[in-house]
């Protein structure tokens, strides 16, 4: 059995050209899949028999919503899912004055092993399917009957470690039968593998790409990062430049304020070097608490004296605004969730 949600249009044409069908059929049951349908007897335009046909030969697996937690404070949802083979992930729906967004995961789990991230604790159980990263959006948008227009892969996982499903998922959500998002709505996250930044400017050169970097010093960088060891700095801020330069386009550097580690003047001097010239922005954290990562955040007051003094320097910097904090939908605080207890 075939889980057609995991399929590109041209797959799908394949797919039913193998069953003796028309390739026009692949159009139609891509975009019902990308309407919310979650069986073939919903397909309403397709004849009896051959969704009767599709039944014994495909599937539409859907995601469960196992729990949902929303905040008191801004309205955010923590979603956890519960897939097909018991593995569990969890993604977070947020509301902004310019539209909804959703940060959806790549990996159930994730083995780069960040130090002040809840997600990898757990050592990464498997990668997620694109029809898996793509259900997140449609499972949501079906619970809380809003249209999701930002999507941000910056959930459980690394993104670029599951590369070719990343793509794929990206493919299918800007088509024009799947949800038309735009590519200059997505944005993807990755705590910096070098070789494939290097590809994603070659093949996503609209999406957004952000870069957790928390530090310019290898030193503390590796301390919280164990990526660092393979991808120095200078070597990862190389790829960044080259990216900005064969793309035009920003990167976002994600950089999470610890106390006393890398929020001093020495660090944040250090980081103004590293980036002076280069077309990008640094987007501060205060850190999130992580409860076993024995880390502590800076406070906010002085990140955004952080934000002033880089800025004074000639680097874009803002404050991220915390959304979910209360219910631990915030940046580093999605981890696989735990299905015994439901």
């Amino acid at each position: 059995m075939i889980n057609l949600k995991d399929l590109t249009i041209n797959e799908l044409e394949d797919f039913f050209q193998q069953q003796g069908e028309k390739k026009f059929r692949a159009k139609q049951v891509f975009s019902w899949i990308y309407r919310g349908a979650r069986s073939f007897e919903e397909m309403t335009d397709l004849s009896k028999g051959l969704r009767q046909a599709l039944s014994q030969r495909a599937e539409l697996d859907s995601l469960r919503i196992l729990r949902v937690q929303k905040s008191g404070k801004d309205g955010t949802r923590k979603y956890l899912l519960g897939l097909a083979d018991g593995n569990t992930i969890e993604s977070v729906f947020m509301k902004y004055k310019y539209g909804n967004s959703i940060c959806v995961s790549s990996q159930a789990g994730c083995r780069m092993g960040c130090r002040f991230c809840a997600s990898g604790m757990d050592g990464l159980k498997r990668n997620l399917t694109p029809g898996e990263i793509a259900d997140q959006i449609l499972t949501i948008e079906r619970d809380t009957g809003e249209t999701i227009n930002h999507v941000v892969v910056m959930g459980t996982g690394e993104p670029f470690d599951n590369y070719d499903n990343l793509l794929k998922f990206i493919r299918n959500i800007h088509e024009k039968e799947g949800l038309n998002i735009s590519l200059r709505n997505i944005t993807v996250s990755t705590c910096g593998l070098v070789p494939k930044i290097r590809e994603f400017a070659e093949d996503m050169k609209q999406v957004n790409l952000a870069v957790s970097l928390h530090s310019a010093d290898d030193g503390t960088r590796q301390s919280m990062m164990p990526i660092n060891k393979s991808y120095p700095v200078d070597q990862l801020l190389a790829a960044c430049r080259r990216y900005t330069e064969e793309t035009g386009r920003r990167i976002t550097f994600e950089y999470a304020l610890v106390k006393g580690k890398n929020d001093t003047k020495e660090q944040i001097d250090l980081l103004a070097g590293k980036l002076k010239g280069m077309l990008c922005h640094v987007n501060l954290i205060p850190l999130n608490e992580v409860r076993e990562s024995g880390l502590y955040g800076s406070n906010r007051k002085q990140a955004l004296e952080i934000a002033a003094y880089l800025e004074a320097r000639g680097i874009p910097a803002t404050v991220r605004r915390e959304l979910g904090a209360d219910i631990d939908a915030a940046c580093g605080q999605l981890r696989l969730g735990e299905l015994e207890k439901f």
